[in-house]
């Protein structure tokens, strides 16, 4: 089926498919785990056409749930990998997968695992990444899942709108922070448009957003993404502070701060905030080394 076809809602769970699943296997959404399961066909169709999944992509999708977005993606791509926490849900999805897309069973694999721990994936390797993201571990997940599967070149995550719009934000933007600067090493981040509240079971508290990333080369750099990320981190653990008082723990000291900036070209009154990867990117290859004792 192609991308323009709309999947047919005999294959897609509705909201009380959605509620009889949950009550037959005795699942209660947790706040813990973020649950929060998509009973809404239209959004779970237009996550797909914005992924842009087509029949080439092998697909890795994190946190599928009872299967809502899980049968969409399938009805389209080529493969789809669902990694789940969650044992209760992880045992029944192959089922709800065979029942509704029998002829695609095949093309379908599941992992019983903390997302964060994944290091390797059944089937070919993925093209894309496409997930309802728990909001209390948005952003480790993700980025954990682009430095270990460079082979995805696109991702489409639904997070929390504050989440999303942290992600997407620009050097200068009061939101533009850790979250921002390291999505970027991977990949170009803009938003991709809002989702409401009422698409979920349940409900959640706050309003929800997508972000598209498309894979993109990091910087050229002598410093490892390590040695980024850790100039990244202390720029920002203090944010108000200027980059020299707020490198001072990371350089030694605020004048061996000031003279790493100075090398990257950096102005040391400026603020982590200002900063694109780029220049973080600078600034790490000019840490002082420390003395020799």
């Amino acid at each position: 089926m192609s991308t323009t076809d709309p999947t047919p809602d005999t294959v897609l769970l509705g909201a009380s498919d959605i509620r009889e699943l949950a009550a037959t296997l005795g699942v209660r959404p947790t706040k813990q785990r973020g649950q929060n399961f998509v009973i809404d066909g239209n959004t779970v169709r237009r996550i797909v056409r914005a992924a842009e999944v087509t029949a080439e992509d092998a697909v890795v999708e994190v946190g599928p749930g009872l299967g809502s977005l899980t049968l969409a993606l399938l009805d389209v791509a080529a493969h789809v990998t669902a990694v789940e926490i969650d044992p209760l849900l992880a045992q029944h999805l192959p089922t709800t997968v065979a029942a509704r897309l029998p002829a695609r069973a095949k093309d379908f694999d599941l992992v019983l695992s903390d997302a964060m721990e994944v290091t390797e994936l059944p089937g070919p390797a993925p093209t894309a990444l496409v997930a309802n993201l728990p909001y209390n571990v948005a952003v480790p997940v993700l980025l954990h899942m682009l430095a270990t599967f460079p082979s995805i070149e696109r991702s489409l995550v639904m997070v929390q709108s504050e989440v999303a719009d942290r992600l997407a934000a620009k050097p200068g933007n009061k939101v533009y922070g850790v979250p921002s600067v390291k999505a970027n090493w991977y990949a170009q981040v803009k938003r991709a448009g809002a989702i409401g509240r009422n698409v979920f079971w349940p409900a959640p508290n706050v309003d929800s957003g997508l972000v598209s990333l498309i894979r993109r080369d990091p910087p050229v750099t002598t410093a490892t993404r390590r040695e980024v990320f850790a100039v990244v981190d202390a720029a920002f653990a203090q944010r108000r502070k200027t980059l020299r008082a707020a490198l001072a723990g990371w350089a030694g000291s605020p004048a061996a701060a000031e003279e790493a900036l100075a090398a990257a070209g950096i102005d040391h009154k400026l603020r982590g905030e200002m900063l694109t990867v780029e220049q973080f990117a600078a600034i790490a290859e000019h840490k002082p080394k420390a003395p020799v004792l």
